[in-house]
């Protein structure tokens, strides 16, 4: 424990640390700044902002965002991406109650109930209860990672190749576990993932493989281009789809009453609380993330409801609990993050390539070695749920001004910026080409119920899966059995098989049902 308070104290220090700063206009006078503080701001309120807006997520503004943080130091840059990924989860609520239209994935859920609220002149208390379950969640989330940061750490300076490897099928089977929708659209996005991570040289010797010869692809497929393309392009044109217009009459009004009833927060709290838990575990667990743990969490609250046909009438809880949800989830990825160095989900994929940009190699490594980077990272996740709670309730004004805003300068403006973002990463012109190219393979995926989220996993573990197997085998030269002989590996293999069997004899029971039906008939 004492540990604990020695660590957060350090982070306090790192976040709080002044520097002395000289701006031209000042004529030589130094102003006293915390830098990381500045960069917190920045981040919260750029995901507020990318929350609100429909179009692009968090995905594709931490890539656009990516080359920025080369003149950054290292902890303020991540600090700043880190307050962008779990602001997001905040503003995606005001566009997902106010309009129906989520700003955010996270958000889905919340429209469904939200903008029943918002139709029934409730639009303020809806807000208000997303923004405080969602400060609520934050807060314990990052608790948690303080708390786990340091014994996950000590674990996983036991894990060798193997039991990396082993983990990394545990996080895809997750993927595939917790993916709605068909059980085979899950593990085939999987699959393609994996199969355009092995796009470029073979990690080992060099060699040409699956490039075709076109010189672009030497290098393989950036994560960012694909990423963009899949998420951000492909959002847009899917917001474009017909009835992208309708549902803005809400934005035209003032809202009024932010303040939620005293019933209403009777109502509420049990679906925080119960929202904070789940999203907590979903968002630690590979694959998982704020996505799934807003829906388990929407789901949950319907099943144990004296009355389920309120939901989607305009239910408070179905507000109170995805929201509460998706942000705990946000902040507790953070976890496999920093103590192991393996990214959950798509957001903390590009964290890694953050990190790499500034020679940080992430694992278990860094929180020994940069602990004023890790432990300042998490203590900033307490100021930015504070900054975000009074951004978002003082500040609806603004947000909802902005939702006014017509689609046909929104759009094309997004686009632009994306295009610059994908150009800046490696001034290659044909990167913005195949992120259109991904826009529209990620647009026939949605609308063909295939989630983009798995595949971009698979993409991001493959390099490091095939990696850890290679090593694994050199070590045991070629021996296959390690993976099986190995304790931790095995057991962290049983639990993905398990899992796996768990998850497709549901279908198989209902094809043969289906078999047997048709053969009776």
């Amino acid at each position: 424990m004492f540990d604990l308070f020695h660590n957060l104290g350090l982070g306090f220090g790192v976040v709080f640390q002044i520097s002395w700063w000289s701006p031209w206009w000042l004529y030589g006078l130094s102003l006293p700044i915390s830098i990381n503080i500045l960069m917190c701001l920045i981040g919260a309120l750029v995901g507020t902002l990318v929350g609100v807006l429909p179009g692009i997520g968090t995905v594709a503004t931490v890539a656009m965002l990516l080359p920025i943080t080369f003149g950054l130091p290292p902890v303020g840059a991540l600090i700043m991406l880190a307050g962008i990924y779990y602001g997001a989860q905040y503003g995606g609520s005001t566009t997902s109650i106010l309009v129906n239209i989520p700003g955010e994935a996270t958000s889905v859920v919340t429209a469904i109930d939200g903008h029943q609220m918002a139709k029934q002149g409730r639009a303020g208390p809806a807000l208000a209860i997303a923004a405080i379950g969602s400060f609520f969640a934050g807060c314990v989330a990052t608790v948690l990672i303080a708390v786990l940061g340091a014994p996950l750490t000590k674990l996983a300076l036991a894990f060798g190749p193997a039991e990396y490897f082993s983990l990394m099928v545990l996080g895809l089977i997750f993927a595939v576990v917790l993916a709605k929708g068909s059980v085979l659209k899950a593990i085939a996005m999987i699959v393609f993932g994996l199969l355009l991570s092995m796009v470029g040289s073979d990690i080992e010797t060099g060699a040409s493989r699956m490039a075709f010869n076109i010189p672009e692809l030497a290098d393989g497929l950036g994560f960012a281009t694909v990423a963009m393309g899949v998420f951000g392009f492909a959002e847009i044109i899917r917001n474009l789809d017909a009835g992208a217009e309708m549902n803005r009459d809400l934005v035209q009004q003032k809202i009024t009453g932010l303040m939620p009833t005293k019933k209403d927060m009777i109502d509420s709290t049990p679906a925080i609380l119960r929202g904070t838990v789940l999203g907590s575990i979903l968002g630690i667990l590979p694959g998982g993330g704020a996505v799934i743990a807003s829906f388990a969490s929407y789901t949950l609250e319907k099943k144990i409801a004296k009355n389920p046909s309120r939901f989607g009438r305009g239910a408070i809880e179905g507000v109170a609990a995805p929201e509460s949800a998706n942000n705990a989830a946000a902040q507790t990825s953070f976890i496999p993050l920093l103590t192991l160095g393996i990214p959950p989900n798509a957001v903390m994929a590009l964290m890694v390539g953050a990190m790499t940009i500034h020679g940080i190699v992430p694992g278990p490594q860094v929180m020994q070695k940069q602990p004023d980077l890790v432990w300042g990272m998490i203590a900033s996740m307490w100021i930015g749920n504070l900054m975000l709670i009074i951004i978002n309730l003082p500040l609806v004004g603004i947000w909802v001004r902005l939702l006014r805003v017509p689609y046909r300068l929104m759009f094309p403006s997004i686009v632009i910026f994306c295009a610059i973002g994908i150009y800046s990463v490696n001034n290659a012109p044909v990167d913005v080409i195949l992120a259109g190219v991904f826009g529209l393979v990620g647009y026939w995926l949605i609308k063909h119920d295939f989630e983009p989220a798995p595949l971009l996993l698979g993409m991001v573990l493959g390099p490091l899966m095939e990696e850890n197997l290679r090593r694994a085998l050199l070590i045991s030269r070629g021996d296959w059995s390690v993976f099986l002989t190995r304790p931790l590996s095995a057991v962290l293999l049983a639990i993905a098989a398990f899992l796996l069997v768990l998850t497709v004899l549901p279908t198989l029971r209902a094809k043969r049902d289906e078999v047997f039906t048709e053969s009776e008939n």
